[in-house]
């Protein structure tokens, strides 16, 4: 059995830099992810007036509850989607202005909603150039709260920058949803705000957040699920194999860990314990069809394997896919096409049809780190495959070759 230690989940790295520069005191956070996106929004915080610290194994970071230090700020959200979200919406709750770009690639991604909502507020946001994207600029004067009805079906990450700022107004803040993907990542936010002293109530698909503000506190970054899975996956796939990944137990916040029951369904061996998640390779892979919805960051990397198994593979409800780092549905079937390998597609789904993948072919990979760490599963069974840009896991994994490569040559 292999004991892989994966880096600290970018989601919940994410939440807690914004809740703990919100928060009253300094809050120390445990294991952060270090990477791209992650050290990209610590450089947006310090540009706008936050104090952060950071040391190898823990960041600190002394809160304003009252909103950025600085008066006036330019931030550049780089890659990073979390970033580019959050930061704005956190700035909002100050008084200041402050401008905010982004890479072309987080250029294309959407933020319109988010945007809307904002305005509804009362929030001062004008787009530089293209409505709902960024360039951006916000006026600050502070949020008091109100009602809002939010589209969240493109992204959570618009429900849960709303939710984030909600203890920061002056009155509170009642979010109703009309639609939701990826609703395991909001679990993620409720948990995380109430450890740091957030009130929640939520009825239905009504969230009604209390004015509290946020207390600083200690806390400890667990391992990324959606990195996990391309472990896992690598030990179904090849017999013989196991892989443990210690801190992504049953008490695991983020719903990523749910591929586990996807891999359990295609015949691997799973175990989940207080302290961690094992998966066994069986010597086989069943075709199935899967609902992805909630757990479609990992949509990449079942398409990787799909080919492997008995039977065809239908990856359904995951066009949010297509307005991530890169249409990541249309990028799967691509590769997975250069690789020989049957593939069907709609707006929302694809269909993997077994076959075995021949080399060798170089994986276009968009840019996407996600699309580079999939394929590399394929690449346990299938000699020849190269990317033409490896060094775009630096936004979540930046040593991911290095480890997958130790990870293989481990018995």
């Amino acid at each position: 059995m292999t004991v892989i230690d994966i880096p600290g989940s970018k989601s919940v790295t994410a939440r807690a830099l914004f809740l703990a520069a919100a928060a009253e005191g300094t809050t120390s956070l445990l294991r952060p992810l270090v990477s791209d996106d992650t050290e990209g929004f610590a450089e947006g915080l310090t540009a706008l007036g936050y104090a952060v610290r950071r040391e190898p194994d823990a960041w600190h970071i002394e809160g304003r509850p009252a909103g950025p230090g600085a008066d006036t700020a330019e931030v550049y959200c780089r890659d990073g989607a979390t970033t580019a979200r959050f930061l704005p919406t956190l700035a909002a709750a100050g008084h200041g202005t402050y401008r905010f770009d982004a890479s072309a690639q987080m250029r294309r991604r959407p933020l319109a909603p988010l945007t809307e909502a904002l305005r509804t507020l009362g929030v001062d946001l004008r787009h530089g150039e293209r409505e709902g994207h960024h360039p951006l600029a916000v006026h600050a004067h502070g949020v008091k709260g109100g009602v809002l009805t939010l589209d969240a079906g493109q992204s959570s990450q618009y429900l849960t920058a709303l939710l984030m700022l909600g203890p920061l107004t002056a009155e509170g803040l009642d979010i109703t949803v009309t639609d939701l993907v990826s609703e395991p990542y909001v679990e993620i936010t409720l948990a995380m705000m109430r450890s740091f002293g957030a009130e929640i109530r939520q009825e239905g698909r009504t969230y009604r957040v209390a004015p509290t503000g946020y207390r600083a506190r200690t806390y400890g970054i667990e391992p990324d699920a959606s990195t996990a899975s391309y472990f896992f996956a690598a030990a179904a796939l090849e017999p013989g194999r196991s892989v443990t990944v210690p801190g992504l137990g049953t008490g695991a916040l983020q719903g990523d860990l749910g591929f586990v029951d996807v891999l359990r369904r295609m015949g691997a061996d799973v175990e989940i314990t207080d302290t961690g998640t094992t998966v066994r390779s069986t010597g086989t892979l069943r075709g199935l069809t899967v609902n992805m919805r909630d757990i479609s960051d990992t949509m990449p990397t079942l398409a990787a394997i799909a080919p492997f198994a008995d039977g065809p593979v239908r990856i359904e409800d995951v066009a949010n896919t297509r307005v991530k780092e890169c249409d990541r549905l249309d990028a799967c079937a691509e590769n997975l096409r250069r690789l020989g390998v049957t593939v069907r597609t709609g707006p929302d789904w694809i269909e993997i049809h077994p076959g075995t993948p021949t080399g060798p072919a170089e994986i276009a990979t968009h840019g996407d780190h996600r699309i580079v760490m999939s394929f590399a599963v394929t690449g346990l069974r299938t000699p020849g495959i190269t990317f033409d840009d490896p060094g775009c896991v630096k936004k979540t994994f930046p040593d991911f070759h290095r480890v997958f490569d130790t990870f293989v040559r481990t018995p």
